[in-house]
């Protein structure tokens, strides 16, 4: 039997070439099949819906993130503004936590910006020991290459003076050579292997829990850019949270070294027509810009000898190339500093065409690109996967570590639109210091508005229209993710689609990221609602 709904005075965005603005739209048995004005709709026998004249866009897609790291860190203490504000008070926060806590439990914390702190600093190990010596304490900086422990933790991971640097890693020192518990890149492996695993059904119902905050902010299409193999099955902690009521469809990429190890004889893990499939490999080719790992040239502003982390290499790119060629899924690599961007861009250029209708590789955030990495990226049609709240949230750590023209000329979305590169935007949360980190619309309005949350100027000749950049979050997302029949409203799509408080489209630009999400529909089910106070 078939259920057909009928939605009726829209103003609806259908993010389709066929139709810029339509009214209303059929729906049956999950999709959509008609679309355009009410004046022309054909006979239909249905449940009809009012839409009382608000704005309808399709259901965001967020092309890079971390949703399972995103619910875990909602359960953590959280060391961004405005409830932390300096190092002094994360102290004061984990002596609050930590009272009636077990020998054996472990302190964790997220969000911290030393840009943004008073103390103007990374906090060390020092810092934490003030909160507890024997209780281990992990902080992990808002761009997740970076991790401050105390003393406990560095003991239990068995860092030492004489331990040396992991490959791509550093453990960071003092005058006298002791590890001063600020761990970068592949060192922070060290410490965090270290920290107990919640089980497969913990994990799963924190994923189910957090769907819901996904449904608030109108995404409907995720991503996990950090996939495990060890010690937990990340495709089977992401089934198990569907049976337990996560909403989203999500697009899983391993990390290189964990994809080796799943077992790959069942083609089915590859569907991308069922609710959770593997979409691909995840490859780091540096660090961040403003942990100041990222692979970088010119130096980082005030120290003319860092170039950042190079951590990767030919070889490697080409070898999980050829594994993500051979099972038809995609290669999606971290790449921040124009070195990083250059070295994957002339790793596949010409070389990344193994999927059809798609891009085969992708670069995930590239915001140093260079003159020679736009061409030969549109040349090659390798993807961008950008996040525009980055420059919007961390302008203090960019503006320090970049100087104002190299940061008012990051993330060039324009000119990189303007090259014909394809183009998805995400948010990359919980990775960037902000407190709503996945909020799609703080991205939209980063993206058009050119300015960060100070009202600093971070490139306004870069800016786009507010239309393109809600495209860019549905249409082109899925154009990128390859997540099916999603990210727009057209006959035979999903109705995944979200209902808007206010008109993004007439609203004043600096109103973007305050948008609410009334309602947001999954195949023509309403799954949220917003609560009226």
């Amino acid at each position: 039997m078939s259920s057909i709904q009928f939605f009726k005075n829209g103003k609806i965005f259908p993010a389709d070439g066929q139709n810029k603005e339509a009214d209303a739209m059929i729906v049956c048995n999950g999709k959509v099949s008609w679309i355009g004005k009410e004046e022309n709709i054909p006979p239909v026998e249905g449940v009809k819906i009012d839409l009382e004249g608000r704005r309808v866009l399709p259901g965001f897609i967020d092309a890079h993130l971390h949703p399972l790291m995103l619910a875990e860190t909602s359960k953590q203490i959280s060391c961004t503004p405005p409830g932390v504000k300096s190092i002094a008070d994360m102290v004061q926060a984990l002596k609050k936590l930590i009272k009636g806590q077990g020998p054996d439990s472990w302190m964790e914390g997220w969000g911290y910006d030393e840009g943004k702190l008073d103390e103007g600093r990374t906090p060390d190990r020092h810092d934490l020991d003030q909160a507890a010596k024997d209780v281990p304490i992990v902080l992990t900086r808002t761009c997740t290459h970076i991790i401050s422990v105390n003393s406990k933790a560095l003991e239990i991971a068995g860092i030492t003076k004489a331990t040396p640097d992991p490959p791509g890693g550093k453990i960071e020192r003092d005058e006298q050579g002791e590890p001063t518990g600020v761990l970068r890149e592949s060192a922070a492996d060290l410490v965090k292997s270290k920290i107990p695993v919640k089980s497969l059904e913990g994990k799963a119902a924190l994923l189910a829990e957090y769907s819901d905050t996904f449904l608030a902010k109108g995404i409907t299409g995720i991503t996990e850019m950090m996939g495990d193999h060890n010690p937990i099955d990340y495709y089977d902690i992401y089934r198990a949270a569907v049976n337990k009521g996560m909403k989203q469809r999500a697009a899983l990429y391993y990390n290189w070294g964990e994809f080796q190890r799943l077992e790959l004889n069942d083609p089915s893990i590859f569907d991308s027509e069922r609710p959770v499939y593997i979409a691909g490999i995840k490859l780091f080719a540096d660090g961040s810009i403003s942990g100041q790992t990222a692979w970088v040239n010119p130096a980082f502003v005030g120290d003319e000898k860092n170039y950042g982390i190079s951590t990767t290499s030919r070889e490697e790119l080409l070898a999980a190339g050829k594994a993500a060629k051979k099972y038809g899924i995609q290669l999606a690599v971290h790449a921040m500093g124009e070195q990083a961007i250059d070295q994957v861009v002339d790793t596949f250029y010409k070389k990344a065409d193994w999927l059809a209708g798609a891009p085969s590789v992708r670069v995930e955030h590239a915001s140093l690109p260079t003159e020679r990495a736009l061409r030969r990226a549109a040349e090659s049609g390798i993807a961008f996967v950008t996040q525009p709240i980055f420059l919007y949230a961390e302008i203090e750590s960019y503006l320090n570590h970049l100087g104002e023209e190299r940061s008012r000329k990051s993330y060039p979305v324009k000119t990189i639109l303007e090259k014909g590169i394809q183009v998805a935007f995400s948010s990359d949360a919980p990775a960037t210091a902000w407190g709503d980190p996945v909020n799609p619309f703080v991205g939209l309005e980063a993206a058009v508005n050119r300015k960060a949350y100070d009202c600093t100027d971070i490139g306004r000749e870069q800016s786009i229209p507010i239309e393109t950049a809600v495209e860019l979050y549905t249409k082109a997302a899925q154009a990128v993710t390859r997540i099916p029949c999603v990210g727009r409203l057209a006959p035979g799509y999903h109705a995944d689609f979200i209902v808007l408080e206010k008109d993004i489209f007439e609203a004043d630009k600096a109103e973007i990221s305050s948008m609410i999400v009334e309602e947001t529909y999954m195949g023509g089910k309403m799954v949220y609602k917003k609560t009226k106070v």
